[in-house]
């Protein structure tokens, strides 16, 4: 059996719904993991913040709009009367339970979360309520019966794993099933979520649970490029890449996949495929524990970036000095993407700058501390590119004209990593790109 992964654009209309139908009746075993409907979970998110601020009207007229969007896919994707009926009062009851809300005296996280939840619901009922129109036997499973997550928002993939196989039991002459990615439950018992994008994480989790044959990340674009296509022009497809190299890509910018999605499938040695809905005969990209060749494959950028610098001169020949720095970043919970250190100074950075200010204030404790916003990281990802001459060179040869501000490499055999200010991020990918790839 396989897993199959389709996100929001590639349900984004009723048209592109009829497509994935189509792509997953095959006659083949397979899950199918579905996002909410493209620009669903940002109005569900406009929708919370106003409960936050209890603005019921203005959450009232984003519900109205979302649900009048719904209306009119019901009626396009469904012809009969009585399909039509059927997701009406679904789509219906979604939209109450959002509206339940504004009577809440405190809207909290969990609120939040279970408003999150619908976009899933509602985008798996509306494509299992076409295929009963249709004919097409397909089975709908509620991820919340199955997917599971900790205290610290972590899966627990034994519990995913026995649950989803008693669910499945109960439909042995079943090969199609339908069900919601991002959406799970924590312990206690409330509506959780795998953050955003999680829906990539929630078909690598259900992959594994079930030690699938592959898992498939459709989307709207023919793999992993080499380079940012949004920004340099004639980037090619990846046909190859590791977990490792592929899990590097993804967390440092490549936007088609989720970082945690390779995971659990290089746990289950699972090949996880990604695939263009729209050009579905495309080759798209597989990722699996194969060695690939070696050499530079691919740069992403990941922005957002906030630099962190503490200069002492009781580092020199101290010990515990580190130690004492990485435990104001555990105590607010943040975590460090890159770091260089010298004998007087130490450099990191960090993605979220919630604490930044607390984190600051304790470290001027240690010595003298500068913060710089705005900053980008650019990984240069591949095989082997710290054990052969050359690559590094050819990285900073490519740019000579920026203003690198810190430099990360032999931390892994898999990448260089460099910040730069988020101004010269478009620079470095194109120069990047002309100097390696062209």
């Amino acid at each position: 059996m396989k897993v199959l992964k389709f996100g929001g654009t590639s349900v984004g209309s009723p048209e592109r719904m009829k497509s994935v139908s189509a792509l997953v009746t095959d006659g083949t075993a397979q899950i199918v993991v579905l996002s909410a409907m493209s620009g669903t979970t940002n109005s569900l998110v406009e929708i919370s913040d106003y409960y936050y601020k209890g603005n019921n009207d203005a959450a009232a007229n984003v519900i109205l709009k979302l649900e009048q969007k719904y209306h009119e896919v019901i009626m396009e994707l469904l012809k009969t009367e009585a399909a039509r009926k059927k997701a009406e009062a679904i789509v219906g009851n979604e939209f109450a339970i959002i509206r339940s809300f504004a009577t809440h005296k405190k809207f909290d996280l969990a609120c939040e979360k279970s408003i999150l939840a619908r976009g899933e619901i509602i985008s798996t009922n509306l494509v299992q309520l076409y295929h009963e129109e249709t004919g097409v036997k397909s089975v709908l499973l509620n991820a919340l019966e199955f997917m599971r997550v900790d205290a610290d928002g972590e899966p627990i993939l034994s519990e995913i794993e026995e649950r989803i196989t008693k669910v499945l039991a109960q439909y042995k002459d079943t090969e199609l099933f339908i069900t919601q990615g991002f959406i799970c439950m924590n312990p206690a018992d409330e509506i959780d979520n795998l953050k955003r994008g999680g829906s990539d994480y929630s078909a690598s989790l259900i992959g594994a649970a079930i030690n699938a044959e592959a898992v498939e990340i459709w989307t709207d674009i023919d793999g992993i490029h080499n380079n940012d296509p949004r920004i340099v022009s004639g980037t090619k497809p990846i046909a190859e890449l590791s977990f490792d190299e592929a899990a590097e890509l993804a967390y440092f910018g490549a936007k088609i996949l989720h970082p945690a999605t390779v995971l659990p499938a290089k746990v289950k040695n699972i090949p996880v495929l990604l695939k263009n809905t729209m050009e579905p005969k495309a080759v798209g990209t597989v990722i699996s524990n194969k060695i690939t060749n070696k050499g530079i494959k691919a740069v992403a950028a990941k922005d957002g970036l906030t630099v962190i610098r503490i200069k002492s001169g009781r580092m020199l020949l101290a010990y515990g000095f580190l130690r004492r720095v990485f435990e104001v970043f555990e105590k607010y919970k943040t975590s460090i993407d890159m770091i260089a250190t010298s004998e007087v100074a130490v450099s990191l950075t960090i993605d979220k700058d919630d604490y930044v200010a607390q984190i600051a204030e304790e470290l001027k404790h240690l010595g003298t501390v500068e913060v710089e916003k705005n900053q980008t990281i650019v990984c240069i990802v591949g095989n082997m590119i710290n054990e052969k001459q050359g690559y590094a060179a050819d990285v900073l040869n490519a740019l000579r004209e920026l203003p690198v501000r810190m430099i990360s490499f032999g931390g892994s055999r898999h990448n260089i990593s460099i910040v730069v200010e988020s101004s010269y991020k478009n620079q470095a990918l194109i120069a990047l790109h002309e100097h390696l790839f062209v």
